[in-house]
C-alpha cells in the first residue's frame, strides 16, 4: 500500500479508528506508540510533517521515518521494536542459584557477594547495578559489623 506520490500519507484507518488506536495504546501503557500515533493524527488533520513533528517533539528526520513506516504498514510498522538490550551476564538459572547461595549463608556483605560472583561465574557487576538486581529479587545486603578499635 505504498503511496505513489512522495510525501503523501496513506490513510490506513479512519480518524475515528485512529483515535481508538491511540486510546488503546494509552490503556496498554505504550507511550512510545501513543506519541507516534498522535503524530499521524496531526498529519490526518492537515499538518505538514514538520508541524506535526514539532507538536510531538521529534526531529525532521524522524518525521520522515515515522511517515514512511506508517505508509508502509500502518500501526504494525509504526510500533516501536526493541531488541531487548544487552543479554544478562548471568543466566536466569545462574542468578537463581546465586540467590539460593546467598539465602543459605546470610548475612553477606557487598564485597563478599562481588567476590562470590567473580569466583563462581567469572563476571563482575557494578555495585549499584548488583544492588538493584538483588533488591528486585527481594534481597538486601547485610549491614557491615561495627568494629571497636
Amino acid at each position: 500500500m505504498k503511496s505513489s506520490r512522495r510525501g503523501q500519507l496513506v490513510k490506513h484507518l479512519s480518524e475515528k479508528k485512529l483515535e481508538q488506536a491511540i486510546t488503546d495504546a494509552q490503556k496498554a501503557d505504550e507511550t512510545r506508540l501513543v506519541r507516534r500515533l498522535c503524530y499521524i493524527k496531526n498529519l490526518y488533520q492537515g499538518d505538514t510533517r514538520e508541524e506535526a513533528g514539532k507538536r510531538v517533539g521529534i526531529s525532521r528526520s524522524t518525521t520522515r521515518r515515522w511517515a514512511r513506516a506508517w505508509n508502509d504498514g500502518g500501526i504494525d510498522q509504526l510500533r516501536p521494536r526493541f531488541g531487548g538490550g544487552r543479554p544478562p551476564k548471568l543466566t536466569s538459572a545462574q542468578f537463581g542459584e546465586l540467590c539460593e547461595i546467598l539465602e543459605e549463608g546470610q548475612p553477606w556483605t557487598p564485597q563478599q557477594i562481588h567476590a562470590l560472583i567473580e569466583d563462581r561465574y567469572g563476571v563482575t557487576y557494578h555495585p549499584a547495578h548488583l544492588s538493584r538486581k538483588l533488591r528486585a529479587a527481594g534481597m538486601n545486603y547485610a549491614k557491615p559489623p561495627f568494629v571497636f578499635s
